[in-house]
């Protein structure tokens, strides 16, 4: 009878194991029109198959902002945010004043593009000849919409008084335009983005995007030195006629700080490891690079776990 009695205790010990070993991530994307969330779900998809004991699963949320309160509840979320902001997350302004959330940045990913994009026949050809427009900045929870304001800003313009603003994200920007129910739209996203790249290959249509890298200065000046000037290719969106000189900022990956050292390293080691899993979901992905992990690439400081990857590797980021 004892040896059936221990074996019935080993197998319930082992079943216990099992059951701590196992552990559920979501990742906080974006929307179904951007990069984050096919980027997020190939993430998710190279945790729950290489980590073990790991379900990784990717959430559409607005953006970064939704991203940031998500992370804030202290439930096992990781997201992909722009840094400015996870800056005002982490400091507790803006849309996070009184509410800091206590972040730590994972890695470094790719670069975001501010996209202005419009189509001939709007008679729009510079950021202020948005005044008097309709304009979507983004949806409410995205960092979209905090840059939007910010060019807006640089470019002299009162977001609430020169432009008529809708709140969409880049998919339904896209349909918006098409049917001409709003003049122009703001995006961030990677290149390419696959809701512009629809509205690029729309027949009859020919789109246009906004130059607006000579606004990073002032930009730079109030919010710090988040932006950089920079160009989307012409090559990059069928009818582009040249590069488009524009304001890039970069994205990062945090998690909250109670975020267990181990799982921290997990997740790192486990996407630069299987970085071509993840190129072939998206090519961006191609700039997760070890060289890229600074500490002044993100106002948010990286966690121990990603710390202890990267010193491995040679690369000094805290």
């Amino acid at each position: 009878m004892n040896r059936f009695l221990t074996a019935a205790v080993a197998a319930f010990c082992t079943g216990l194991a099992t059951t701590a070993l196992a552990q559920n991530i979501s990742i906080g994307t974006g929307g179904t029109g951007g990069v984050y969330y096919p980027m997020g779900g190939g993430i998710a998809a190279a945790l729950s198959k290489y980590v073990p004991g790991m379900q990784a699963t990717a959430e559409v949320t607005g953006g970064s902002v939704d991203n940031l309160r998500l992370i804030a509840t202290g439930k096992p979320y990781i997201g992909l945010s722009m840094v400015d902001a996870a800056q005002d997350a982490y400091k507790g302004e803006q849309k996070f004043a009184g509410n800091k959330v206590p972040l730590r940045t994972l890695m470094i990913l790719y670069p975001n593009r501010m996209h202005v994009v419009t189509v001939e026949g709007t008679g729009i050809s510079k950021i202020t000849d948005l005044k008097g427009k309709r304009v979507s900045t983004g949806s409410p929870g995205s960092a979209t919409e905090v840059m939007a304001f910010r060019v807006l800003e640089a470019a002299g313009l009162d977001k609430d008084k020169d432009v008529t603003r809708e709140r969409l994200g880049v998919a339904e920007s896209v349909n918006a335009v098409k049917d001409r129910k709003i003049d122009a739209f703001f995006w961030v996203g990677g290149l390419p983005t696959a809701a512009v790249t629809d509205l690029a290959a729309t027949p009859g249509t020919k789109i246009k995007m906004i130059d607006h890298a000579d606004l990073v200065p002032a930009m730079n000046k109030k919010w710090g030195n988040l932006y950089v000037e920079d160009a989307i290719p012409k090559t990059t969106y069928s009818g582009m006629d040249a590069d488009n000189k524009q304001a890039t900022v970069m994205n990062i990956l945090v998690a909250n700080e109670n975020m267990d050292e181990k799982t921290a390293y997990n997740i790192v080691k486990t996407i630069f490891e299987k970085r071509d899993d993840l190129i072939a979901v998206h090519k961006e992905a191609a700039n997760f690079k070890l060289e890229n992990q600074k500490a002044a690439a993100t106002p948010v400081p990286f966690h121990p776990g990603a710390a202890k990857y990267f010193a491995e590797k040679g690369v000094k980021v805290n």
